[in-house]
């Protein structure tokens, strides 16, 4: 997958989760709670992630990942942030860090927020991923930004999916998904249409706007975790990098 290249009103930037979020400032409003919640329910495995990779057990690692987003939903942290440079990815791990300091200075972990409403990690689920990481050959740092990258692509790869279902196409979508890295699937277009039926000259013209849904849904997904939309093209690069390790 390429990096986005600008194009004519690309930039045209609206509000998005994170933006939103920031412009709160810490205003505890139902609008803004939800933002962020979508966004942790979304990233917080590279948290927990990052805190295996630095040694820390799987029940501590809950524990601290839980305990984290239970004082992040207060929302107190949120009025440190520069409004301008805030990327919610640097953001979520440089606040991470200072609670695990936080947690090991007062020789507990904060257990999952008391009375403030949370989501729940499936730890099984966490364990599983994260026996499947290249954590031999990665800093915490470093295993903390590909899953990060990782669950971006997936996202936007279920979205993909979801709206090609919703057109009632899945066949095409299962076919042809794996073209979408420039790899292909070891067929060319003309086997590609006969598998689904279609000419050679359709398929390709299929791919195309598929691969042109693809990125400008991942675009929008960068679009929710950066401050501004200047940040878009380096985030999206920084994560194509972080990929590749």
């Amino acid at each position: 997958m390429e990096p986005s290249q600008k194009q004519p009103n690309q930039r045209a930037f609206v509000t998005t989760q994170w933006t939103m979020v920031l412009a709160a400032g810490g205003n505890d409003s139902p609008s803004v709670r939800n933002a962020l919640e979508d966004l942790c329910q979304t990233y917080w495995y590279p948290l927990y992630a990052y805190s295996r990779g630095k040694g820390i057990s799987p029940e501590l690692s809950e524990d601290l990942v839980q305990g984290f987003f239970a004082q992040l939903f207060r929302l107190k942290s949120l009025k440190r942030v520069d409004r301008e440079r805030g990327r919610f990815r640097s953001f979520l791990l440089a606040s991470f860090n200072h609670f695990i300091a936080d947690e090991y200075a007062r020789e507990k972990a904060q257990k999952r927020g008391g009375d403030v409403s949370t989501f729940s990690i499936d730890a099984l689920s966490a364990e599983e991923r994260y026996a499947l990481e290249p954590v031999e050959i990665l800093t915490p740092e470093d295993l903390y930004e590909r899953r990060w990258a990782m669950t971006l692509l997936e996202e936007t790869l279920g979205e993909l999916e979801r709206y090609y279902k919703k057109e009632g196409k899945v066949d095409f979508f299962a076919v042809c998904k794996d073209t979408l890295y420039g790899t292909g699937v070891g067929l060319s277009y003309a086997a590609l249409g006969g598998k689904l039926g279609i000419s050679e000259s359709a398929i390709k013209m299929a791919v195309m706007r598929m691969r042109r849904r693809y990125r400008s849904t991942l675009i929008s997904k960068v679009h929710d975790t950066v401050g501004n939309p200047e940040e878009v093209d380096d985030e999206l690069s920084h994560l194509m990098q972080a990929v590749s390790k």
